[in-house]
């Protein structure tokens, strides 16, 4: 019987490249007001407003962009999949894993570089943009799963599967995994810059190259 059942990956950094917070590629790309954003961001770590009120505050800021589907697209084009992302994918599929993403990134990133995950991963929890025919933003469903909430999102697939918490891996690099990381069986610092993140680790991957993770997993 394999050890572990369910893998769970962080999307920025993790599964493309050269990205550590999609969100601010876009604020950057539209241009958008840092002293309202730092604002929002300040607000949210001191307990004044909830993470989605913070995450459509953000999403505003785009909107009075006028911010069109296009755009997000042209804003991460000089980004790239992890080197090994696929073949990783495709290897933990063939071999009937249940795969998910928990992450606060969004659905644009993804729809650009795997459009199509929805064959990959039986979860899916990050934030959404929606957009109507003229490309325009039409709605916005923040997920509630980002920071210390990672772990409650592996806690809710491991339930509704029954699995062991034991029996599930989470992959990524940034201190937002700090939880997620302890939570899960076996938590893999890939391509991660922060010793904290490191020493919670059971696995460190320093090469950028998503298939190192294999040999841990299967």
């Amino acid at each position: 019987m394999p050890k572990y059942k369910l893998v769970c990956f962080d999307v920025d950094g993790t599964l493309i490249d050269n990205l550590t917070f999609s969100w601010q590629i876009f604020h950057d790309y539209f241009q958008t007001d840092k002293h309202r954003r730092e604002d929002a961001r300040n607000k949210f770590f001191s307990g004044e407003i909830t993470y989605l009120q913070w995450a459509e505050h953000d999403i505003n800021l785009w909107k009075e962009k006028n911010a069109k589907k296009d755009d997000f697209f042209k804003a991460i084009n000089h980004l790239r999949l992890m080197e090994g992302a696929m073949e990783t994918l495709a290897e933990l599929k063939k071999r009937k894993f249940k795969l998910a993403i928990i992450s606060g990134s969004l659905n644009v990133i993804l729809e650009k570089f795997i459009p199509n995950y929805g064959e990959f991963f039986d979860d899916v929890f990050l934030s959404r943009i929606y957009f109507d025919k003229d490309g325009s933003i039409s709605e916005v469903e923040a997920t509630e799963f980002d920071m210390d909430a990672k772990a409650l999102a592996l806690k809710k697939i491991a339930e509704r599967e029954k699995i062991s918490l034991k029996e599930c891996v989470f992959v990524g690099d940034y201190l937002n995994d700090l939880n997620i990381i302890k939570e899960a069986g076996l938590g893999i610092a890939f391509n991660c810059s922060y010793e904290e993140l490191k020493k919670a680790a059971d696995v460190v991957i320093e090469k950028k190259d998503l298939r190192e993770i294999l040999k841990y997993v299967v």
